[in-house]
């Protein structure tokens, strides 16, 4: 089957495409909130209908959570598994929204034009350009140029609690030759990029209690012990001088970064001061002596994400609070253990707490880190396809965020994944006015039809 045609399809119907993404859109499927369950039943039949339109046996299946699409479309060729999620984050703080988050607009910036709307880039407009692609195909050639089995999921954005029951409970369905995942983006502008490997991600919470009730400050302080203070002791002895983090057995599993990999990543030119800048810093912090995007995507992590003790309201009141709290994440590489460091990490801070206080503990999952590796022809022929439609050579790039369907694939499926996606780092996933550039919508959905003709030769 050749390429070209589709290709002039899929340029011929892009404001056809655009107006299909747009009423996906619409439907505010935030899988967190169960004020919205049925907006996530409606964009689940959504996609079965559009996914049945264009010749897949589609369907909505049941979880105890929200339920998942799968959709078929038989055939000769390899077996492709391509993995996206249709629910979307919340939208608050609304107020700082130029308009109505489910009200899609296409707006001309300086840079071109842009899909405005929650879930355009993550991950609504990035699944529909594969399913874009699916479409040109059966249009021009009246049938897929593999065999294709659809996965879409309606809590990725929840923590994918029916994951991986259903993934279980299905894997003779859902085993392929290779899966693809569009869930991420471009290095930079407009360099296309597949990703190979992915830190893991671990979550803890700890709550030190000390006093049975807030005391006064002036009448006990200096001689009760203050929850707030020990809290503090402990995140300040995370991590050394040199950035190193002091949790026991931390390190073990950590892989050092090869030569060739560091060679590559050194061509990519990454501006550490423009993407600090980017954000208001300037001075890179972390483990000493380390290349700027070694740290970003091999190297393992540990952030204090939020921190709460006392009276935070306005103004002022002098206590000293009962309890003090903090939420720690560790991101992870190589063969890192998460279960047995959030075991060092607890008898670390149980050691630090003193005789008349307390700790527990509250778990928020936990993760492994995944490694692709690019060895699968499947991924030289994805690289040269996408180079071909971009005209700069794909990169191979870690990432530094945990996308946990990528390990199931391999641990669950036994199956190797390619991570394609076509965001921008300016899309503002998971914030006010979330955008898509058109131009990755309509680059993305070409650059798929050019990899299904790309593994299929």
């Amino acid at each position: 089957m050749t390429l070209d045609p589709v290709l002039a399809r899929i340029d011929a119907n892009l404001d056809a495409a655009t107006e299909r993404l747009l009423d996906l859109l619409r439907i505010p499927s935030i899988s967190t909130d169960p004020a919205y369950k049925a907006d996530c039943d409606t964009a689940a039949d959504w996609l079965v209908e559009d996914l049945k339109s264009i010749g897949f046996e589609a369907s909505k299946r049941p979880t105890p959570g929200h339920p998942m699409v799968v959709a078929h479309s038989g055939g000769d060729g390899p077996r492709i598994l391509f993995y996206g999620h249709y629910d979307v984050q919340p939208v608050d703080p609304l107020d700082l929204w130029d308009n109505n988050p489910f009200e899609p607009q296409i707006q001309d910036t300086a840079k071109g034009k842009v899909i405005r709307g929650r879930g355009s880039s993550d991950d609504k407009g990035q699944l529909m350009t594969f399913v874009e692609a699916c479409r040109a195909w059966t249009k021009i050639h009246g049938t897929l140029p593999a065999n294709i089995t659809i996965f879409f999921e309606g809590e990725e954005e929840s923590g994918s609690p029916s994951l991986t029951p259903f993934m279980r409970e299905n894997a003779a369905e859902l085993t392929a030759d290779i899966a693809l995942i569009c869930d991420t983006g471009l290095y930079g502008e407009h360099t296309p990029a597949i990703i190979t490997q992915l830190r893991g991600l671990l979550g803890d919470e700890i709550t030190i209690t000390g006093p049975n009730k807030d005391l006064h400050s002036g009448m006990y302080g200096g001689l009760a012990m203050n929850p707030a203070r020990v809290l503090a002791k402990i995140i300040a002895s995370l991590h050394d001088e040199d950035g190193r983090i002091t949790v026991p057995n931390f390190y073990d599993g950590v892989p050092e970064l090869s030569n060739e990999l560091a060679a590559a990543w050194d061509d990519l030119k990454f501006a550490e001061k423009d993407f600090l800048g980017a954000v208001g810093l300037s001075i890179p912090a972390g483990e000493k002596g380390r290349r700027p995007l070694e740290m970003i995507w091999s190297r393992p992590t540990c952030e204090v994400n939020g921190m709460t003790a006392g009276y935070t309201g306005d103004g002022f009141k002098t206590v000293l609070p009962s309890k003090a709290s903090a939420k720690i994440s560790f991101r992870l590489v190589g063969m890192q253990d998460p279960f047995k460091i959030r075991e060092d990490f607890r008898k670390m801070v149980e050691a630090m707490i003193p005789a008349d206080c307390s700790v527990s503990f509250k778990d928020h999952g936990a993760g492994p880190a995944g490694q692709m590796s690019t060895s699968d022809p499947a991924f030289a022929k994805a690289r040269e396809a996408l180079t071909d439609e971009f005209e700069k050579t794909a990169a191979y790039v870690g990432c530094g965020g945990s996308i946990p369907i990528a390990g199931y694939f391999k641990s669950i499926l036994n199956m190797d994944a390619m991570l394609i996606g076509f965001g921008k780092d300016d899309d503002q996933i998971h914030s006010p006015n979330e955008k898509y550039d058109l131009s990755s919508f309509h680059k993305g959905t070409r650059s798929w039809a050019r990899i299904l003709h790309a593994l299929t030769k």
